[in-house]
């Protein structure tokens, strides 16, 4: 089933987006609005999946366009309140026996159309948004990484950035993830 939003949602959220666009403009200096919104308009169902980035804290904005793409990252200075608390993946949360956590970073991405930012992408947006100062994101892991039990995440502290690991079945409250779409 295609999830999609009402007539009256699209238009709000759009307005809303608009409004993101226009005060944020260091973010997408080479972008124009009209662009980005008739390619919105091609994608309702990318469209419902900003919905929920927002929905969730995540204050999505465009930042590049690459491939024909415009990209869509979450844009809150901290990991998205709506986000957090959650272990990495769903391997992760079927092998906690005990305090289990609501859900996981990547299933809960799945739900809502949506990807991790990887380690690459961390690096390359942060500077348009200084973020996770107080938080910490999971970021998409490399196979090997996760295959032997790990899942890693960044943060932003004594300005740098640091990646650092953890067990995938671990979580905490100031821990969420930051999402990516390409529209």
């Amino acid at each position: 089933m295609k999830k999609l939003l009402t007539n009256i949602e699209t238009t709000e959220f759009l307005e809303i987006l608009k409004d993101r666009f226009s005060r944020n403009m260091e973010k997408h200096p080479h972008l124009e609005w009209e662009d980005v919104l008739a390619c919105l308009k091609r994608s309702p169902e990318s469209l419902w999946s900003l919905k929920e980035m927002d929905r969730t804290g995540g204050e999505p904005d465009v930042v590049d366009f690459d491939k024909g793409k415009y990209i869509f990252i979450d844009c809150a200075r901290e990991s998205p309140a709506g986000r957090r608390s959650l272990c990495y993946d769903s391997d992760a949360l079927e092998s906690r026996k005990a305090n289990k956590p609501s859900g996981s970073a990547k299933e809960m991405a799945n739900e809502m159309g949506v990807q991790l930012l990887d380690e690459t992408q961390y690096r390359k947006y942060h500077p348009l948004i200084l973020c996770d100062n107080k938080t910490s994101s999971w970021i998409e892991t490399p196979d090997d990484v996760r295959q032997k039990g790990g899942a890693m995440f960044c943060d932003f502290r004594y300005g740098r950035i640091f990646t650092y690991h953890n067990g995938a079945e671990s979580y905490y409250a100031a821990r969420g993830f930051r999402a990516i779409i390409k529209v």
